[in-house]
């Protein structure tokens, strides 16, 4: 293979050709008016020396423009450099200094605020670039005071179906349209209604305990970390976000399932809210989707998710005796019949509440000590 030569630009070749022509013709005038004149030969000597000085003077010149015009663009872009990396370096050293002002938990308030604020006033491009900029926008997904409100108004079912309690149970179940009956036994009762425009179904469950606290009911709900010794089948469980403004909290649940199905994992802002004067305790929570916490290969992620649960003491909250309203859906991403996942959400419900009713009796007897949500709200 040949080796390619480096071409010179046309009128690169062209002046330096002009250039040797312009400077062998001057030589042999030179020479020949040595010849004929020899006073010529000194003065014209001078002047070609001149000539070919200006000559190699413009090539040079001309080079230095080259490099000129080359090196105002590398100044210019490490101007660009230097500027880049000076507001880098400005901005680590700012967050280097909240971060040792300010916990995690104020950090993250400081820029929920900046984004609210800025959501306030660009409200679609603040959207786009909370989810570019992995931002959870706490106005748009938070419980708000409304969905408080109506799970509280759901007393008036129960107190409905109390009077209708020394009835049928076909009578209590068609209290409200569409719920049906599942199962009643002594403390409880459970029933169900499809979702419309799905396959599923919602579960309402009626009970009450006369050996346990409220309060301490309540707040076994609500302890993380307590239920990771009570619930065997949690795998993780954490508090991953949190709302200074409602007191609402972003949560990751991660929980087995029976064989063969995979574990699933479910991310759901909660809020609670405790009702002195109405004496009520309520607790709503919901699937969301939130940047800190992606879905993964190591679960199956349930999207579709809620849960509201209203307590009523039969006198305080610190007495003995309480009735509790729950009203819970979801849909588990199974394959199977609709009438197995009843039966399994059917039976594994009351399972469930007797686990939650010993961990509240454990509780109650101080074997244990949980975080106090009712009195600190």
């Amino acid at each position: 293979m040949f080796h390619s030569v480096p071409r010179r630009p046309i009128c690169e070749i062209g002046v330096t050709t002009i250039r040797l022509q312009s400077s062998r013709s001057v030589r042999r005038t030179v020479e020949e008016g040595r010849g004929k004149h020899p006073w010529l030969g000194r003065s014209v000597g001078l002047l070609l020396s001149w000539l070919q000085r200006a000559s190699v003077g413009a090539s040079e010149a001309a080079a230095r423009s080259g490099q000129k015009r080359k090196g105002l663009l590398s100044i210019f872009a490490d101007h660009c450099g230097f500027v880049t990396g000076q507001r880098l370096r400005r901005a680590c050293q700012i967050g280097e200094l909240y971060s040792n002002l300010y916990s995690e938990r104020a950090r993250w308030t400081l820029v929920g605020n900046i984004w609210r604020r800025f959501q306030s006033k660009h409200a679609p491009t603040g959207k786009l670039v909370a989810a570019l900029a992995g931002v959870f926008m706490w106005d748009n997904e938070k419980i708000q005071d409304e969905e408080i409100r109506r799970c509280a108004l759901e007393l008036q079912a129960l107190d409905a179906v109390k009077c209708l309690n020394t009835g049928s149970g076909t009578v209590a179940g068609q209290l409200d349209q569409g719920w049906e009956v599942v199962m009643e036994k002594k403390d409880f009762k459970v029933w169900k209604r499809p979702i419309p425009n799905s396959h599923l179904y919602e579960y309402r469950v009626l009970g009450s305990y006369n050996d346990v606290t409220p309060r301490q009911f309540f707040n076994v709900q609500l302890d993380t970390e307590y239920r990771k010794k009570w619930d065997s089948l949690v795998i993780k469980l954490e508090v991953v976000d949190r709302d200074t403004s409602t007191g609402s909290e972003v949560v990751h649940w991660a929980t087995h399932f029976p064989y063969p199905m995979y574990s699933r994992d479910y991310v759901y802002v909660r809020r609670y809210d405790v009702d002195i004067d109405n004496n009520l305790m309520v607790l709503v929570s919901r699937a969301v989707e939130h940047p800190r916490v992606p879905e993964t290969q190591d679960f199956v992620r349930v999207h579709s998710y809620q849960s509201k649960m209203v307590i009523r003491p039969h006198k305080s909250f610190d007495e003995n005796g309480f009735d509790y309203l729950l009203t819970y859906s979801d849909n588990p991403q199974t394959v199977f019949p609709r009438y197995c996942v009843s039966w399994m959400v059917s039976s594994g419900m009351p399972d469930f509440l007797e686990k939650l009713h010993t961990a509240a009796l454990r509780a109650k007897n101080l074997e244990v000590g949980i975080h106090d949500y009712a009195g600190c709200h």
